[in-house]
């Protein structure tokens, strides 16, 4: 009790009442500000409805069976084994803080998987039965060794407090229902990240920090699509397919994040690939110029490539207010030539996203903070749940609607709301969401940290465990009620084209009559401007002396 007390206070002083395709970016903890290793996730997809999944931990009898369900398509595949006990999972991450990530690059279509275990539940599986990110790889290979790999070709992010590995996975066809595969440990000091694009090039072959299939480059050999010496092999070039929508809208993103954290002008170098395929590919890690934390990550996620030559700010279909998003297709044909949309970090049809911190020198209870959103990474509110969290809250969980099903109680439902009205006006709006957005983080950071540096490490697993559970409930109630109250904000100040002027936000000003006050009437940026005044009707809307 005088912990619950204690900790309660901390809150309060705060200011706080108590896969169609993806990017994971990879931080180590000696190239983070507090010693967290973390792993990043947007789960992108055009029919992914975002909410927090979670499993119970549980003990099973002997002969028990798991139900293996497609992710993508809850298509079911079979059954497997259960073992005796399986750990509790909130999201991406477990009870014991390890935290699992994904992006598909599909690669060779003859390698297309034939068996049990699709690349969704590999990792919820694992997550179930890993106390480690080490025993994560493990099992994860063992498993579709023994059952089958029924996906394309992936790439995997797998973390605790200690290291953090990548992997590389393909399938070895209809005919074998086995998988290739190699895992390396991110070096401590370092980042790294994937983007729908196999990552792994040439790997040592003798080094207890980098694992691999037994056949990874015999059975590249026996398909033809390798020859040359064992010490060349690149994974990449052999089970990938590079294009340059594969590089410009896949190895891009990676190269934002290297960008933004190497030295000025360091990541220059990998643009001739980014944009040709020539020169040095984009190496698996690199050493950042600073310590990175969890907000700086938060941030990265709601990347649009600003200030770099990519900026979707900054070309003309950015539109009159700016606007760092472009609707599928990707790809389009005009008078015959081809051209595409850049595809960033940040995008539209985000299902959720996360940031996951993971320290062992905080409390067993929140060894792991699963900074969690729902829908597009740039508009939502990251909400803290941690490792012990045994319970999505209702705003999060599953069953509360779907994306045929509208609910104002679900965050998805509302981030949306907020979302999609910015995505007309986003100059315009983008100031009002990131003011609510930032007092929400910044009240949350300030919570996680005061809970971190002030429960020790003995207190009572369970006292912690109901804090923190009511922290993030509460969190999650909150931020669901005011972005409602945010959306209908942003409806009435931006009505038909217009701003009403306001005395504090969310005032609108009135006459001393009590009249609505004129409102402003802000038009088109001058890009928009002076492309109607070039265009072919520029003559007949020009204003004639």
């Amino acid at each position: 009790m005088n912990l619950r007390i204690a900790l309660f206070a901390i809150v309060m002083a705060a200011g706080y009442a108590v896969a169609d395709a993806c990017t994971s970016l990879i931080v180590t903890k000696g190239a983070s500000t507090d010693g967290s290793n973390m792993i990043t996730y947007a789960a992108d997809s055009h029919v992914l409805y975002g909410e927090l999944y979670n499993q119970p931990a549980a003990d099973h009898q002997p002969g028990a069976m798991r139900e293996i369900r497609e992710w993508d398509t809850n298509k079911h595949l079979g059954y497997i084994p259960e073992v005796a006990h399986t750990f509790a999972t909130i999201g991406n991450m477990n009870e014991h803080g390890v935290t699992i990530a994904e992006s598909t690059w599909g690669g060779r279509e003859e390698l297309q998987g034939s068996g049990l275990i699709d690349y969704g539940s590999l990792i919820y599986v694992t997550l179930q039965r890993a106390k480690t990110a080490r025993e994560a790889v493990d099992i994860m290979t063992s498993l579709v060794a023994e059952y089958g790999y029924a996906s394309s070709g992936e790439t995997f992010s797998i973390g605790d407090a200690d290291e953090v590995w990548i992997m590389d996975l393909i399938g070895k066809g209809k005919d074998d229902k086995g998988a290739v595969w190699v895992a390396r440990r991110v070096p401590d000091g370092y980042i790294s990240g994937h983007a729908n694009q196999a990552r792994v090039h040439q790997f040592p072959l003798n080094d207890p920090q980098t694992l691999y299939a037994p056949d990874v480059i015999t059975f590249a050999r026996e398909k033809g699509y390798f020859s040359g010496k064992d010490k060349d092999f690149s994974f990449a070039m052999a089970y990938a397919v590079f294009d340059f929508l594969e590089l410009r809208g896949c190895e891009a993103r990676v190269w934002a994040f290297y960008n933004k954290f190497m030295a000025p002008g360091t990541a220059d170098r990998f643009l001739t690939w980014i944009n040709e395929g020539k020169g040095e590919p984009m190496p698996l890690w690199v050493k950042p110029a600073r310590k990175i934390s969890a907000n700086d990550m938060k941030w990265m996620m709601r990347d649009h490539f600003e200030g770099t030559p990519f900026d979707m700010t900054n070309d003309i279909g950015a539109g009159p207010f700016d606007v760092p998003y472009r609707y599928r297709p990707m790809e389009y044909e005009v008078n015959g030539q081809k051209y595409f949309n850049e595809r960033a970090i940040a995008t539209q049809q985000t299902g959720f996203s996360f940031v996951s911190s993971m320290n062992a020198n905080r409390h067993a209870a929140m060894r792991g903070v699963l900074w969690f959103g729902v829908d597009d990474a740039n508009t939502c509110v990251y909400v803290p749940v941690f490792n012990s969290t045994n319970q999505a809250p209702y705003q999060l969980a599953v069953g509360n609607g779907d994306l045929l099903t509208l609910s104002w109680d679900a965050m998805f439902w509302v981030t949306n709301y907020v979302a999609n009205q910015a995505y007309n006006r986003y100059s315009l709006m983008i100031p009002d969401i990131r003011r609510v957005q930032k007092g929400f983080e910044d009240q949350f950071e300030q919570v996680v940290d005061a809970l971190s540096s002030n429960i020790s490490a003995d207190a009572e697993y369970a006292g912690v465990q109901a804090l923190l559970t009511q922290f993030t409930n509460n969190a999650a109630a909150d931020v669901t009620t005011t972005y409602k109250a945010l959306g209908d904000y942003l409806l009435v100040k931006f009505l038909d084209g217009n701003v009403k002027t306001e005395d504090a936000p969310g005032v609108f000003s009135r006459t001393a009559d009590g009249y609505p006050a004129k409102p402003q009437f802000p038009g088109y940026n001058q890009r928009y401007y002076e492309s109607i005044a070039n265009s072919a009707d520029g003559e007949r809307l020009r204003v004639k002396e």
